[in-house]
């Protein structure tokens, strides 16, 4: 079950992107494009999933997307991943995406979460084993 937007009172995980959100990234009704935030999620996991990883990985699956709150133009867009499970040749990131509206207040209101799934891959594009941790 996710966790409840007016529980969450501050990010989980390492900060690892932080973007604005420009008007070309607006969908029909003016709200940043879900598909974009997305992006910027899967970005942010990707990063800390290649450091774990120590290569190059490739996202294979995306759990429990639920969007709690639209995002605005001009909004700072902050991702903030950590690791739920790493497996054999997998990885499992959890990241968290929080905004900080323009021209209000400090506070960051998160927005959305979801486990993204990244597999290590080796020179071919063949599966990887995932190296112990350092």
């Amino acid at each position: 079950m996710s966790e409840s937007i007016e529980t969450a009172t501050a990010p989980k995980g390492r900060l690892s992107i932080r973007t604005i959100a420009m008007p070309a990234d607006t969908n029909p009704h003016g709200h940043i494009f879900g598909g974009w935030l997305m992006s910027q999620m899967d970005l942010a996991g990707g990063i800390h999933a290649y450091q774990r990883a120590r290569g190059r990985v490739a996202t294979v699956a995306v759990e429990g997307m639920e969007f709690h709150q639209p995002v605005f133009v001009g909004d700072e867009v902050s991702c903030y991943s950590d690791i739920a499970h790493v497996g054999r040749t997998s990885i499992a990131i959890r990241v968290e995406a929080w905004v900080r509206r323009r021209c209000m207040d400090i506070a960051q209101i998160k927005v959305t979460s979801a486990i993204f799934t990244y597999v290590a891959m080796g020179d071919g594009n063949e599966k990887r084993d995932v190296p112990p941790e350092a």
